[in-house]
């Protein structure tokens, strides 16, 4: 039977949450002072341990200043609000969670739920790190290299938190497999994770979608609607493309996340929200701000632990072992047996993947149908050469210089098959002008020009819609 140590000086608070932990198959112990608690924890180790940071003697952060004292057991804070310096602190001290003053009788049974001792936490990471030295795997993720060794040590340390995690880096950089590595590796890995790309939601629906919404409370509401906080209670919600919610609506988020509660769209009744948030866009954060697409406090709230993803082109040393291990999925899924030749892997190794990790998987998949034999070649692999899609955009750039006084125009396309762009232009107008050369070459064939670009199409469609939305502003205000 698990023991539970509840160290708070109010005594009514203490009684209440004992007998409720005494229900859930605990022995409970209780102090009032960290005096007290030191002496609770010596007659017996707690597996779990609800930590009130005002107490009488001093603040209870000065337990963590004994590592020994508490290696053992789980520590849950006990704080009068949720905070961005909630969560800073709850990190930095390695508790596991925190409980909102007044005690919710659901908050604190979630948390009993998911008591895990940290030597099993522990013995988890342990195992990973020595599975990633050998197969090049840590979770759902693969990688040998020191960029990824980095991303690995992260979510090491911020798994077994219940910290609010934002993942940034390009398109297919495989930032929701980062998330589902989190949440497999944390203690609420037993209930759901539900990852939402709000690009690809109405803005209409979204706020239905993300709150739910009440029977008749608009029109077409025939019945009453779950949420994604409703349908990932207790698990993990993945926000991707965050950038792209209505700023009204990040306002909302917002307000859940700093209080825990929420409503239905037509409801007067809130509900608690017992998920893990993990963010993540394909923009820079800072830039997303400046923009007006992402609040800025919102981004602070997120931002409790960032992670970067890098590009595949800045761990080409994982190239080979992401295609093989792509490669082998393929083949147990067809029934087949077929290799990489040698010159395959190296023409792997020396294309840049604009669309990166997830590029490299389309095409390891077509690379498989495409050879008629075991072994696979190079000839149905991409190239950096001149004169391809992938490369349009470098070979622009060096001729840029010459072209910017010879065209007039910020960008010609010559034939279709390339672009010159004037020297001077930002990364955002190269990159749009790109997406619109080739959209056109292949006669507006969306899914093609995606293929080629080497992005999604969801991608694709969004960067479509904000060129439409910048040229209705432009023609609005009269710009030209």
């Amino acid at each position: 039977m698990s023991h539970a140590l509840i160290v708070e000086d109010d005594v009514d608070a203490a009684q209440m949450m004992a007998a409720l932990i005494a229900t859930e198959d605990f022995t409970v112990a209780t102090a009032g002072t960290l005096r007290d608690a030191r002496r609770q924890i010596a007659l017996q180790q707690p597996d779990l341990v609800l930590l009130d940071l005002q107490l009488p003697d001093g603040s209870g952060m000065e337990l963590f200043e004994d590592p020994e004292l508490i290696a053992h057991s789980e520590v849950v804070l006990i704080t009068g609000h949720a905070s961005l310096e909630t969560s800073i602190q709850a990190l930095r001290l390695g508790a596991a969670d925190y409980l909102i003053k007044p005690v919710n009788i659901k908050q604190l049974q979630g948390i009993l739920s998911r008591v895990m001792k940290p030597s099993t936490l522990k013995a988890e990471l342990v195992h990973l790190n020595a599975e990633w030295q050998k197969t090049g795997h840590f979770g759902h993720l693969w990688g040998r290299s020191p960029p990824m060794q980095r991303i690995y040590e992260q979510i090491s340390r911020v798994a077994g938190t219940a910290v609010s995690v934002f993942v940034t880096g390009e398109s297919g950089t495989g930032k929701e497999v980062v998330a589902r590595t989190v949440h497999d590796l944390s203690r609420r890995r037993k209930q759901p994770f539900l990852a939402v790309n709000c690009g690809a939601i109405s803005p209409n629906l979204i706020e239905s979608e993300v709150f739910g919404h009440e029977k008749g409370s608009f029109t077409g509401a025939d019945r009453q609607h779950q949420g994604f906080f409703e349908r990932a209670h207790g698990g993990t919600l993945f926000l991707d493309e965050i950038t792209e919610m209505p700023l009204d609506l990040q306002v909302k988020l917002l307000r859940v996340l700093e209080t825990g509660l929420f409503m239905r769209v037509g409801s007067t009744h809130t509900q608690e929200a017992d998920v893990r948030i993990i963010a993540a866009t394909n923009r820079p954060p800072d830039n997303a701000v400046a923009d007006g697409r992402l609040r800025e406090d919102l981004l602070y709230r997120l931002n409790v632990f960032p992670i970067h993803l890098p590009p595949l082109r800045e761990r080409t040393e994982d190239i080979a072992l992401l295609a093989e291990h792509f490669l082998a999925g393929v083949c147990q899924k067809e029934g087949q047996s077929k290799r990489f030749s040698p010159a395959a892997l190296a023409r792997l190794a020396s294309y840049r993947w604009p669309g990166n990790v997830r590029e490299l998987r389309n095409v390891v998949q077509r690379s498989f149908v495409m050879a008629a034999e075991s072994v696979i070649t190079d000839e149905w692999l991409p190239s950096d050469a001149p004169g391809t899609a992938a490369a349009a955009l470098s070979a622009a750039s060096a001729s840029a210089s010459a072209a910017a006084t010879a065209a007039p125009t910020a960008a010609a396309v010559d034939s279709g098959r390339s672009i010159t762009i004037r020297l001077g232009s930002s990364m955002a107008d190269a990159e749009r002008q790109l997406i619109l050369a080739t959209l056109a070459h292949y006669s507006n064939h969306k899914e093609r020009t995606a293929a080629v670009l080497g992005v999604s199409l969801k991608t694709l469609y969004n960067r479509l819609k904000e060129y439409s939305s910048d040229k209705v502003g432009s023609e609005s205000s009269g710009v030209e």
